[in-house]
């Protein structure tokens, strides 16, 4: 099996590894989404150069040397941004990309695989979706994560003093992270572990969010729990994780700090089914349980006013089911319209994670982060499980056209 594994890694090596510098690409007739608002754009022509959207309108003069790809009516929408996962190798970084998602927000990989792929992202040497890293968890038991920094194996006893949770940070923040991730309660997808348990409290919480701050670094939150959840949304972090169990006044104080909410909600339903990441009778019994529960939240926590954003929370490994578009799909689902769904995974996702002036929306200068689709994702959230198209920073990574059959019928 490892044989096999080890063969497959190095088939992909030569699509991931060597990617070049973006050339200069026109799609031509268009119909454009912007990922803002509910304006479309028809029959438009985009020219993408230097890895931006340079220009976009009709009528344009192709750029001399130009790859043009015709569209022929198809849409265009801004690439899908995963605020929640745990990517740490080439070939899930591969399959991400390949489901229409351009930029992940990592939430913690044992060993620091993000910073090295956001590196080699950056410097055009695979091509991958854009990362911002978050590297090792603050969690209060490591694990075999000690390895990632000899300076964390003076911690293997656990992290829960405030010295022990300053040095998880700053050797995070030594390893240039963009975020750090944390918790406030315990997991859901381990039978052995109960969702509502806090394990920090607000004063060690605090801890953290100020060691981060000292770079200017946000924190987002991992918790289930409503009395984890609010030490952290207390202590100031910028997003909580999952939000299982929330409570109405854990939502006020969200709404009045402005703290972001990433629901997960597909992962939640990945424990109840067959096959995914997840496949244990104890976390089907238990999903079965807590996936009403969120969609609950996710409902009171969207009247209040409290932005959320879509995270996949998986690997992308392999056996993986879940993908952005399925959470986009359940949150239009839960009452939110086809704008705001997809706003939740583009203008929206980009302005948490602190990126909206670059990337999110379809507009002049912005990076060019593109999936081309099948049907209007404003009519049909469900055309985006079907991406026809993947372009990042420029840069074509799939491209399915022509796919229909040809010669006589």
């Amino acid at each position: 099996m490892r044989a096999r594994h080890l063969a497959l890694s190095l088939a992909l090596l030569p699509a991931l590894l060597g990617a070049q510098s973006a050339p200069t690409v026109v799609l031509t007739h268009a119909n454009v989404v912007d990922g803002v608002t509910a304006t479309v754009r028809r029959d438009a022509t985009l020219v993408l150069s230097n890895g931006r959207i340079t220009r976009i309108g009709t009528g344009l003069a192709i750029p001399a040397g130009a790859t043009v790809i015709d569209l022929a009516g198809r849409w265009v929408a801004p690439g899908m941004i995963d605020a929640h996962t745990h990517i740490a190798t080439l070939a899930n970084a591969r399959r991400a990309l390949l489901s229409g998602v351009t930029t992940v927000r990592s939430a913690s990989v044992p060993h620091y695989e993000d910073v090295a792929m956001r590196e080699m992202a950056r410097a055009g040497q695979i091509v991958a979706p854009d990362f911002l890293a978050t590297g090792v968890f603050v969690t209060p038991t490591l694990g075999e994560t000690v390895l990632a920094d000899a300076r964390l194996g003076a911690l293997a006893g656990g992290v829960t003093s405030p010295e022990a949770l300053r040095t998880v940070v700053r050797v995070n923040l030594d390893h240039g992270v963009d975020w750090i991730k944390t918790r406030g309660t315990e997991r859901a997808g381990l039978p052995d572990t109960d969702p509502r348990k806090q394990v920090y409290d607000e004063a060690q919480l605090r801890v953290i969010v100020e060691e981060a701050a000292t770079k200017g670094i946000p924190v987002m939150a991992h918790a289930h729990g409503d009395e984890g959840a609010y030490a952290a949304v207390a202590a100031g972090v910028r997003s909580i994780e999952h939000g299982t169990y929330l409570s109405d006044s854990t939502l006020r104080l969200m709404k009045q700090k402005g703290t972001w909410f990433v629901p997960t909600l597909s992962t939640m339903v990945d424990l109840t089914q067959p096959g995914g990441d997840y496949d244990d009778p104890v976390l089907v019994l238990r999903g079965q349980h807590m996936a009403p529960r969120i969609e609950d939240t996710i409902r009171r926590a969207r009247a209040m006013g409290i932005r959320i954003v879509t995270g996949a929370d998986t690997d992308y490994g392999p056996e993986g089911l879940t993908r952005i578009a399925h959470e986009i799909m359940r949150f239009h689902g839960l009452g939110m319209t086809a704008q705001d769904a997809l706003a939740s995974s583009t203008s929206q996702a980009a302005e948490l994670l602190g990126i909206g002036t670059r990337t999110g929306r379809i507009a002049e200068g912005y990076e060019a982060d593109l999936i081309v689709l099948e049907g209007n994702p404003l009519d049909d959230v469900a055309v985006l499980q079907d991406v026809l198209i993947v372009i990042t920073n420029g840069r074509v990574a799939l491209n399915r056209l022509p796919f229909g059959r040809t010669g006589a019928r």
